[in-house]
């Protein structure tokens, strides 16, 4: 039975599964990144990558057949590298992993590994096109076109958090776009928006529940905000299905009861067409899922 080991490295851990053809995980383990803020912490970080992959391979041998790594970042064309990421994770950009681990490694961006998970194992399974977002301090995301992880032109495609949804605002999000749903409904700028009341998008929501107007009318508009970009990502992409992944998509009915009834009114529908809005099923191993079957994937089409 072949398997495939998906390293997912982030800013606090590194999480790793073994998974076959079928999605079945032989075993997950998590361990911590460590510092990584400047050279003295760079090969700490590294080793305990390293550490990890040589563990798993040690115990699963040559059933080993491929092996995948997902991390922050903008990956290279050739997907052997991580080839932007400025300002964290010291010395991952350009880092050549298949030369350090040994053997040929496979390497997305996080949210594109995420949307992999959903698309081979999870809520996107079964469909040729499909659109991943994650909510959560950020909002990334990833997008499947005929049954394929597409990454577009400098491998930046499905980051729908820069994506506009009020031009005029004179805040820019890291990308510089003005009014992005990203800086809308994300934890990072959650205190600036609520005006300091909250520092979480638990605490907004547990307060939303609670009737509290201020938090009912910054929660609402949030999420307003999210369904006009979907609707948008419908009009361009058209795909079968949105799944939703994230810290944020765990709020459950509290987020898709508002959110799929404002996309009623801004959905476009012609003939009667619905695009399902679903939550992921994928939780903390699903850049760890995702990247290990995008590189069962490769490694299979280089066999065939």
């Amino acid at each position: 039975m072949s398997l495939s080991i998906g390293i997912d490295l982030g800013g606090t851990n590194i999480k790793a599964v073994v998974l076959d053809r079928d999605g079945h995980r032989h075993h997950q383990t998590i361990r911590s990144t460590g510092q990584h803020q400047d050279a003295e912490d760079e090969w700490a970080w590294k080793n305990a990558v390293r550490d990890t992959y040589l563990d798993l391979k040690k115990q699963f041998g040559n059933r080993v057949t491929s092996v995948g790594l997902s991390a922050p970042g903008i990956a290279n064309a050739e997907n052997s590298a991580i080839m932007c990421m400025p300002g964290r994770l010291y010395g991952l950009e350009n880092f050549n992993w298949t030369e350090f681990l040994g053997e040929k490694t496979w390497v997305v961006n996080d949210a594109h590994a995420a949307l992999m998970a959903e698309a081979s194992f999870g809520a996107a399974k079964g469909f040729q096109n499909a659109v991943l977002l994650t909510l959560g301090t950020g909002v990334g995301g990833g997008i499947l076109i005929g049954g394929e992880l597409y990454q577009g032109f400098y491998q930046i495609a499905g980051h729908a958090g820069h994506t506009t949804v009020a031009a005029q605002d004179v805040q820019q999000d890291a990308t510089g776009m003005p009014g992005a749903i990203e800086d809308a409904i994300g934890d990072e700028s959650l205190q600036r928006r609520s005006l300091g009341r909250f520092s979480s998008t638990r605490e907004l929501v547990e307060a939303y529940r609670k009737g509290d107007h201020f938090a009912t009318w910054l929660w609402l508009s949030s999420v307003q905000k999210l369904a006009v970009t979907i609707c948008s990502i419908c009009n361009l992409l058209s795909p079968e299905v949105v799944v939703l992944g994230g810290g944020i998509a765990k709020a459950g009915d509290t987020l898709f009861q508002p959110l799929l009834e404002f996309k009623d009114l801004y959905e476009w529908r012609p003939g009667g067409k619905k695009t399902p809005v679903v939550q992921a099923r994928f939780g903390e191993f699903a850049g760890a899922t995702g990247v290990a079957a995008f590189a069962m994937r490769k490694a299979l089409n280089q066999e065939i």
